[in-house]
């Protein structure tokens, strides 16, 4: 070790942080070799060779020819299909660490093999959804600058490849996808949440997506954007109840300005609805309509707040 003016007490420091791993009731810690976890920078490696495929002379080689392409994309899909077999293989025995592990390695391989034949299908929807940032946004110069420079596109095709993952019920890996982008983006889209074609977000930060919100068509939303649950509800034990609908709907073409917030899994914005800026929306809205203040009397955003939050004195 080196010298240093701690030298001395670092060996009484390090035995008193590692008397503090490994407990019954430690969430902090996983110390056990049989049973490695899934890689955090493997998984941001599958993402970049991801992004080289499906964005190719963008990402990764960009002297690519007609000629080499197919080669380029052989060789990327195979380092693809190795890293994620382990990192799924990893996420799996991981899940199991509690119950049956047996069918794991199959299990893998169906799950690996059936994304991999999800890529042409994914590539066109991320298609429209660069052209939908080109016909959405008049500051876009050319579809070079959305790939390369574009938060929305980012955080949209991170969470398309998540998204695809969770529907294998591929544990673990979606959410390290999603919080990597929402690391990088300022955005945070569960891998859930169901996402039509042609989405834009327009500057993106602070947009929040929920894991059960479903997105139709054409839909452009705007920066502070939150799609998000109503309230948390619990069983008789006091735990919270999961996979229940919490989150909102919206309808195709649907418009979604900066700092609005839409709560609740029953409510559905519908077709070509528009909701403003700084608005909070609690209900459902109509086809076509246009939501230009909070969608709730002051009374009813109190009740809301003290059952969801637990307060509601100053509104």
């Amino acid at each position: 070790m080196k010298r240093h003016p701690f030298y001395d007490r670092l060996r009484g420091i390090t035995q008193e942080v590692v008397a503090t791993y490994g407990g019954s009731r430690d969430p902090g810690s996983h110390i056990d070799p049989e049973h490695r976890l899934p890689s955090r920078k493997a998984v941001v490696r599958i993402l970049e060779n991801l992004f080289a495929v499906l964005y190719p002379g963008f990402y990764g080689v960009q002297h690519l020819t007609q000629e080499n392409v197919e080669y380029h994309v052989g060789a990327l899909l195979d380092d693809i299909a190795a890293e994620l077999y382990e990192q799924v293989v990893l996420a799996c025995h991981f899940e199991a660490d509690s119950g049956n592990g047996e069918g794991i390695t199959g299990r893998a391989e169906s799950a690996v093999e059936r994304f991999l034949g999800r890529l042409p299908a994914l590539r066109r929807l991320l298609t429209l959804d660069v052209e939908a940032a080109m016909d959405g946004d008049p500051a876009a110069r050319s579809f070079a600058e959305i790939i390369f420079a574009y938060p929305g596109l980012e955080a949209i095709t991170v969470q398309r490849i998540a998204h695809e993952l969770w529907n294998l019920r591929v544990p673990l890996l979606p959410r390290i996808m999603t919080e990597v982008a929402h690391s990088v983006t300022g955005i945070d889209i569960h891998p859930g949440a169901r996402v039509g074609e042609s989405f834009f977000i327009d500057h993106g930060t602070g947009v929040v997506i929920g894991e059960t919100a479903v997105i139709g068509k054409s839909v452009k939303i705007y920066q502070g954007v939150t799609l998000g649950a109503l309230s948390f509800p619990k069983d008789e034990r006091g735990r919270l109840v999961r996979d229940t609908k919490r989150h909102p709907t919206l309808g195709d073409n649907v418009v979604v300005y900066a700092g609005a917030t839409i709560l609740g899994g029953d409510t559905v914005v519908g077709e070509g609805a528009i909701i403003g800026g700084n608005t909070w929306v609690v209900e459902s809205v109509a086809p076509g309509e246009r939501v230009l203040y909070t969608r709730t009397s002051r009374a009813k955003q109190r009740m809301i707040l003290e059952r969801a939050y637990g307060f509601g004195d100053g509104i």
